[in-house]
């Protein structure tokens, strides 16, 4: 079971780490004699000696982590320098030593690995859109260059996930989702299904606990009726086998927890409501012998419709290779028989890392081979243009998505992403003929355009020379992130002066939306600073850019309104002139006064009085205040822009009783303040505030929401900033919710009795 892995796993990182770096120089010895253990030795050495003094959550020394990604990647069949470079994989990014001091000593090979690997330490799957998006990006190229970089982050991922147990639950949940959208994505596409299943499971582990421990709890009450059921057949079909005169080796295993737990989901099942928990593999020397081995299985077993998969004939795009078969044995339970040579089986279980581990001498497949790694650069090709959302969108289609297998009518197998229609299909065999296509039929019947293409269907697509090019339709009709881009591609350059008007009326349209006019854009001053916000050179090429579909006008437009309100309030505040002087004056009368703060707030000529925050305007460091001398309950401190202080410092008997008051400069503590949101009446408007408050760690005090007159509604909430450049960030991001049309603070606005709240 993948529990006991990881608990033994978990139980070997508290060893000494000489321990475990003497375990894999004689795993090295057996398994890998052509690695010269002494640099893997002074790898180890540079890494224990770079690290020392840094733990682990759990108490060991941080460079036994360093030791078990190696010990992972001995066990991928990685070469030499992956095993050093994971070894050193985090001394760039931990540690003083840099590329040149990797380099000088186990050269560049191993130096650009561990550099590689750096940067995908800072993919986050709860970063921003646009910085997620860049951060994949340079990890596709990584990829592209040296596909060892992220094997070995594989391998890094694997032991983090093996004891994530000692972190906190939210990086726990954080880590593990990352792990199921990212990791196992990536070690499915390079064919690593060991790696997968096990990083499956472990985040699941954390994601759904619940359902993770139902499932582990009937395997371990059946376990031993499945050992009993799958030793019989193992025995039975092995002894078929081999009176056939046929050499097989044949392994019998439970699926594992997460191919089960989606099952369960997919089919709405509970564990008692599957069957087919176990499967069998067997392994044999040739591709004949393959077909002849699935012959006699149907012969012994009777074979369950549709659930036969040539993958021999037809290989998944990760290289993976077998038959599958499902059949019923004589006890009535369905299971499945996976058929394949033992090349196809290393390649199964090792995927791309297979070619460092079996191929011998210079014969094997070299760093960046053009055939395995197109498909990098092809999803790399197809996203240059694409904005987050989009990246996102398509990465998940073209890189993690389920295939389907389809036949051009000259017999070539065309690979598409589950869901496919003949759009994606012609846009797979060129541009051209995807933009002149005017028809399509499967299997000799014409289908339209959003047909869905199924396994083995023969697709052939009509062309012809005055087609008039793609439909803006076929947008939401392509599956394929590839399709997509070459349709937005072919409306760029064919239809500018239509694509200007478009995008103008769906920019102004979404302006309007925001409570924007096109005048406040539209000013020579503003204007130069609004496009670089948006990478564009001038309004046409934005309205260009919005209407073939390169940008959204409500991403374009959030950018702009967030650029016009930073310009704002930077126009509101004194010359940066007046700016340094008064700072130079208040640290002169600080120095004079030596009056200590409270809570942040210097009172001039006094020290250690009693102060406390008004209510009605809650006023944090950063905005412009004053204090109002209180009967008994020392100074209250206001917002300059506050009502209460605007018509009490107006009136009369409030003179003499307000006293200057500034923010230190030094603020370390956090501050209550409230502000509203209004918004259109809809469902799950408090979650995608409470989510977009979660994405930037804001402390939220209370969360109130009430519907008002005009179908709208009213959310007040209660948080704690460091200051008003931080409300900004957290306005700003609920300023770009769905259906939001304004967000302020509170402080402008009298009780009901008319009297100061505070």
């Amino acid at each position: 079971m993948e529990d006991d892995r990881s608990n033994a796993a978990q139980e070997r990182g508290k060893l000494d780490p000489d321990e475990m770096f003497a375990e894999l120089e004689n795993k090295i010895q057996v398994n890998c004699p052509e690695m010269e253990l002494g640099r893997i030795k002074a790898a180890y050495e540079m890494a224990k000696l770079a690290h020392a003094g840094q733990k682990r959550k759990e108490g060991s020394p941080y460079v036994t982590h360093c030791v078990a990604a190696a010990d992972i990647a001995v066990d991928m069949g990685l070469d030499e320098d992956s095993v050093i470079a994971a070894l050193l994989h985090d001394l760039i990014e931990d540690t003083p030593l840099t590329h040149a001091d990797i380099a000088k000593q186990f050269g560049e090979s191993v130096a650009n690995i561990v550099e590689g690997v750096t940067k995908l330490t800072r993919v986050q799957y709860t970063s921003k859109e646009d910085e997620q998006m860049e951060n994949l990006r340079k990890m596709l190229m990584a990829m592209s260059k040296d596909i060892r970089v992220i094997l070995i982050k594989i391998a890094d991922r694997l032991h983090n996930m093996r004891t994530m147990e000692y972190q906190t639950a939210e990086k726990q949940r954080i880590k593990s989702l990352e792990t199921m959208e990212i990791y196992a994505p990536i070690a499915h596409r390079l064919g690593m299904q060991k790696a997968k299943w096990e990083l499956e499971d472990l985040a699941l582990k954390y994601l759904d606990p619940t359902g993770y421990k139902e499932i582990t709890d009937v395997l371990n009450e059946r376990m031993e009726t499945l050992r009993s059921f799958m030793s019989s057949m193992e025995e039975k079909i092995k002894k078929r086998l081999t009176d056939e005169g046929l050499e097989v080796t044949i392994y019998s295993r439970i699926k594992h927890i997460y191919s089960i737990y989606r099952k369960m989901y997919a089919q709405k099942l509970d564990i008692n409501g599957i069957f087919d928990l176990c499967a069998f593999r067997v392994i044999v020397d040739t591709i004949p012998d393959c077909y002849n081995v699935l012959g006699i299985i149907h012969d012994m077993f009777k074979p369950v419709p549709g659930r036969f998969k040539d993958y021999i004939s037809t290989p998944k795009p990760n290289m993976y290779q077998s038959v599958h078969t499902t059949v019923i044995g004589s006890e009535g339970i369905p299971f499945e028989v996976q058929i394949r040579t033992w090349d196809m089986h290393r390649t199964a279980e090792y995927g791309i890392a297979a070619h460092w581990k079996y191929k011998m001498g210079d014969t094997g497949v070299k760093t960046g081979d053009e055939e395995k790694f197109a498909w990098v650069r092809r999803l790399l090709e197809s996203q240059q243009e694409s904005d987050a959302t989009d990246f996102f969108h398509n990465l998940k289609i073209d890189m993690f998505a389920d295939e389907v297998f389809v036949f051009s009518p000259k017999g070539d197998v065309i690979n598409l992403p589950a869901g496919a229609t003949p759009i994606d299909f012609a846009y797979s065999i060129h541009s051209a003929v995807g933009n002149s296509m005017v028809g399509a039929s499967v299997n000799g019947r014409i289908v339209t355009f959003d047909h869905v293409l199924q396994n083995g269907d023969i697709v052939e697509v009509r062309t012809a020379k005055n087609a008039p090019g793609p439909s803006r339709d076929w947008l939401n009709i392509a599956k394929s992130g590839s399709a997509r881009t070459k349709i937005k591609q072919w409306f760029k350059k064919e239809r500018r002066e239509e694509n200007i008007v478009r995008g103008k009326e769906m920019f102004e349209a979404e302006l309007k939306n925001r409570g924007l006019r096109p005048e406040e854009i539209s000013d020579d001053e503003v204007l130069p600073l609004l496009l670089k916000k948006v990478s564009c050179a001038s309004l046409e090429e934005l309205y260009a850019s919005i209407g073939y579909g390169g940008m959204t006008a409500t991403r374009s437009v959030n950018r702009m309104k967030d650029e016009l309100l930073r310009l704002h309030h930077a126009s509101e505040k004194k010359t940066v002139l007046d700016k340094v002087t008064e700072a130079a004056e208040r640290r002169e009368t600080q120095a004079k006064k030596k009056v200590k703060p409270v809570h942040g707030v210097l009172v001039e000529g006094l020290d250690n009085c009693l102060i406390k925050f008004s209510r009605c305007c809650t006023p944090i460091p950063g905005d412009e205040i004053a204090g109002f001398i209180t009967r008994g309950q020392g100074v209250s401190i206001h917002r300059c822009d506050c009502e209460n202080y605007i018509r009490r410092s107006a009136h009369p008997e409030g003179e003499g009783r307000w006293i200057k008051v500034e923010w230190a400069d030094d603020i370390n503590e956090a501050y209550t303040t409230t502000i509203k949101v209004v918004s259109h009446e809809r469902s799950g408007l408090i979650m995608d505030i409470a989510t977009a408050l979660n994405a930037l760690n804001a402390k939220v005090r209370s969360m109130n929401a009430r519907d008002i007159e005009g179908s709208k509604s009213v959310v007040s909430i209660t948080l704690e900033v460091k200051n008003l450049d931080a409300l900004r960030t957290v306005i700003n991001r609920i300023s770009s919710i769905r259906g939001v049309s304004e967000v302020s603070r509170n402080g402008r606005r009298k009780n009901e009795s008319g009297t100061d709240e505070s």
